[in-house]
């Protein structure tokens, strides 16, 4: 009985040192950060890169969305009261893509019809350009930062087996697999950047579709409005 009971209590020990090793080994995400070896610098400014480019569009896209309803009320009676001028000062008041595109349409009054559909267009496509940049950076960090990361990987297995090749003895676990996940850590990375990427990318074109939409809807009232006058 008394045996039993020294066993236990050397097993209760024993885990209880085991435990406290285990939680004084544990390695924090700026460790791992940094153990993930040269490839992380890479992965480092394109994660910095996306997230400028969401900030800033996002920022620039919800200056672009500001209603137009109300800018169509106020040029449909100005123009259809003869105040051209006073629309153009409206629309140059308002910065926004629609009202650049109404801007124009204005503008044009008095040639025909189909000149200044296309004149509203060209504006449309230069003003969707401008909502569009930076946006296929943003996918390319998306697709590059889980290569770089795979590319880490292999880089890292490399070095680790290397260091196993030149090992004389027998070759130690610990050696092994700290070489494999300090190596791991890289694929992680990449990931993390990549999805992060992926989803702010996805996210910034849903908001552009919804834009461009709004700009067509807006152009179409506006010739409609001159095809009543």
């Amino acid at each position: 009985m008394i045996l039993l009971q020294t066993l236990s209590t050397d097993t209760l020990s024993a885990a209880d040192s085991l435990a406290m090793n285990a939680g004084s080994e544990n390695i924090g995400l700026l460790d791992l950060l940094i153990k993930g070896g040269y490839m992380m610098i890479p992965l480092y400014l394109l994660f910095i890169l996306a997230i400028f480019i969401f900030v800033e569009r996002m920022i620039t896209l919800k200056k672009a969305s500001k209603p137009s309803s109300h800018l169509m009320d106020q040029v449909k009676v100005l123009v259809q009261s003869g105040q051209v001028e006073k629309a153009k000062i409206i629309c140059a008041g308002e910065n926004t893509p629609v009202a650049n595109m109404i801007a124009k349409g204005v503008d044009r009054i008095g040639s025909p019809l189909k000149n200044i559909e296309v004149s509203i267009e060209n504006v449309g496509k230069i003003e969707i350009y401008k909502l569009e940049k930076n946006l296929n950076l943003l996918a390319t960090v998306s697709g590059a930062a889980p290569m770089i990361g795979f590319l880490g990987t292999v880089a890292g297995m490399i070095q680790a087996f290397i260091a196993v090749a030149q090992e004389e003895g027998m070759v130690s676990p610990k050696l092994l697999s700290t070489g494999i996940y300090e190596a791991m850590i890289t694929t992680a990375a990449g990931l993390v950047v990549g999805i992060i990427a992926y989803l702010g990318y996805n996210y910034l074109v849903s908001q552009v579709s919804k834009l461009v939409h709004n700009m067509e809807y807006s152009s179409i009232e506006f010739i409609d409005l001159l095809q009543d006058k």
